[in-house]
């Protein structure tokens, strides 16, 4: 009796089996066309959702007093990048000559007039590259944090997302000169993403100087402790589940078997080295430090999924858990030595994305056989020369015209007070703070 209903249950798998293997026959540029216009509008939705894990990982290692400034500008900066790849950004990705230098300086707008050649529908990808957008302004944000003035921000964001990240991008994804002449490799962007935000918040904080009170004349470090450590987990978690979009989505396919293949193997290996990169941090902590930074342990996550981003898809599993690992080991390296610089970097973005980003994309020979060390390091010095000098450039202009840096009263009331008038936590007052999170 069991067997007769397993036959017929197995009848509509059996006929749709069948059905569909028809089907695909008939209509494969069609199919192929849907599946990869469902992975850029999925994976996209999945990217796009990272803005809410660097809101809220920023909110959190914030002091409560900053919370609301935080989340006003990882909301804005997300508008900014979609209006700047709508108007200049996509065009200047992908508008340029082969073996160009940048692209054409116009509005983008859907052409689908050869969708099922090209293979997926023109707003499905524009979609996908604008999230990637976001995510490199989004690393500036946390850096500054705590003493960045709105409107200078949100002015840098706009240069950032229409004409520094899609110029050197174009070099590698727009077929430019970096991926004609040295065959550079960065499958989903540790240099191309990751590097750009850390080179734009390095040249940032620089030129910004750091908190007030955060470095002392003697020579001693002041912690800060953030609003919520609870939330910059919540974050980091959403971070880690966006990422699975970001390098599974770079697959850029969908519609045969080796790329389903190819964009699981993708999830597996991201998931590993975030993982690994996590657990070198507690351990190093454990061993040299005697008790655990859940901060540091937070960027040994992203640590890894930087260090992972450049080539998730060649490495074995194992191979990506040693990336990852060594990602978290520079995240406990770099950390303090950012520090003893006396570069403030409020939530770590600067050995999380720029470190982590750098060591990611000059491993990718070690997976990668098609990848050169010197076209790896070509198209590091490159992206680190061109947006750092253009990046401190903007900053130093912004600095002596308008000015970038909240008035000293202003940064001791908070931002919250200052530039928007309300508090993110409304029980945290100036006459009443909760100690250590409000001062």
């Amino acid at each position: 009796m069991k067997l007769k209903r397993l036959g017929w249950a197995l009848v509509p798998a059996l006929l749709l089996s069948v059905g569909s293997a028809h089907a695909q026959e008939a209509v494969t540029p069609d199919i192929t066309f849907v599946f990869n216009t469902l992975l850029f509008l999925i994976m996209g939705m999945v990217v796009m959702f990272m803005a809410c894990g660097f809101a809220m990982l920023e909110a959190g290692s914030v002091r409560s007093k900053n919370a609301a400034s935080i989340c006003l500008k990882n909301i804005t900066l997300y508008a900014i990048a979609s209006i700047m790849v709508w108007l200049i950004g996509y065009n200047v990705i992908y508008g340029v000559s082969e073996g160009g230098w940048i692209g054409t300086l116009a509005p983008w707008s859907a052409d689908d007039t050869e969708a099922l050649a090209t293979g997926y529908a023109a707003s499905s990808d524009w979609f996908f590259q604008m999230v990637f957008v976001a995510t490199a302004a989004s690393i500036v944000s946390g850096t500054l944090a705590e003493r960045i003035r709105l409107w200078p921000f949100f002015l840098f964001t706009a240069l950032l997302t229409g004409l520094i990240y899609p110029i050197q991008a174009s070099w590698e994804w727009g077929g430019g000169w970096l991926d004609a002449r040295y065959g550079f490799s960065d499958f989903a962007g540790s240099t191309l993403v990751h590097a750009t935000g850390g080179w734009a918040a390095l040249a940032g904080a620089i030129a910004l100087g750091p908190r007030k009170g955060k470095y002392t004349t003697d020579g001693k470090i002041v912690t800060f402790h953030g609003s919520s450590m609870p939330l910059a987990t919540l974050g980091v978690f959403i971070l880690w589940l966006g990422w699975f979009g970001f390098n599974g989505g770079s697959q850029l396919a969908l519609g045969s078997v080796d790329d389903a293949i190819s964009v699981s193997n993708i999830f597996v290996n991201t998931n590993t080295a975030a993982a690994a990169g996590v657990i070198t941090v507690v351990v190093l902590c454990t061993l040299l430090k005697g008790k655990i930074d859940l901060p540091m342990v937070l960027n040994g996550a992203i640590g890894g999924l930087v260090a992972i981003t450049a080539e998730p898809l060649m490495p074995q599993i194992w191979q990506a858990a040693l990336i990852g690992a060594v990602g978290g080991g520079l995240i406990f390296l770099a950390t303090p030595l950012l520090e003893a610089a006396r570069i403030d970097d409020v939530v770590g973005a600067i050995p999380a994305h720029l470190v982590c980003g750098i060591w990611g994309t000059i491993v990718v020979p070690f997976t990668n056989p098609e990848a050169t060390f010197v076209g790896q390091g070509v198209g590091i010095v490159a992206n680190a020369v061109f947006v750092f000098a253009i990046s401190f450039v903007a900053w130093m202009l912004l600095k002596y015209t308008i000015g970038i840096r909240a008035a000293e009263a202003d940064e001791d009331a908070g931002l919250d007070s200052s530039e928007l008038g309300q508090p993110g936590y409304p029980e945290f007052t100036l006459n009443h703070p909760a100690p250590g999170l409000a001062e």
